[in-house]
């Protein structure tokens, strides 16, 4: 894994927030993750295949996805609406991911979304970045971006 490959990805995930949330956003310094992550409360996570292998996990809490769906859709997102939008969102970022890498020519394919719901620790994670989000008036997202070594 070269630094110019976690740049891309990280550039990447940047820019597709930009793109997919239709609010102003804030994007805070990313920091390598050193300890157990815990997620809050309702999250998605997607993998990454192809030329890095990874995940990507969106973090934040039902209030936050429900606001960004309602910004989104005009709708309240709420119960199994809300768990299908957070996947659908998932897989909005990754998909975008994948093609903002592969304009860098690093390829990667993504794995279907899997929602997280309740408060977990996430152990065994060796390399990650994560990008703290601020969505103006809306509250804060989480991205982790881990990378696999094997």
């Amino acid at each position: 894994m070269t630094s110019k490959h976690v740049q891309t990805i990280l550039n990447g995930a940047i820019y597709t927030l930009k793109q997919i949330i239709p609010m102003n956003i804030n994007i805070q310094s990313p920091s390598f993750l050193t300890e157990p992550f815990t997620h809050k409360e309702i999250g998605v996570l997607v993998g990454l295949t192809g030329d890095i292998k990874g995940r990507v996990i969106l973090d934040s809490n039902s209030a936050i996805f429900s606001a960004i769906g309602m910004k989104m859709f005009g709708m309240n997102l709420e119960g199994e609406m809300l768990k299908s939008f957070t996947g659908e969102f998932g897989n909005m970022f990754a998909g975008n991911l994948s093609i903002q890498a592969s304009e860098k020519q690093l390829f990667i394919d993504v794995t279907p979304p899997t929602i997280l719901i309740g408060k977990t620790t996430l152990h065994g994670i060796d390399n990650a970045i994560k990008l703290p989000t601020i969505i103006e008036d809306i509250g804060m997202l989480t991205v982790l971006l881990t990378i696999d070594n094997k």
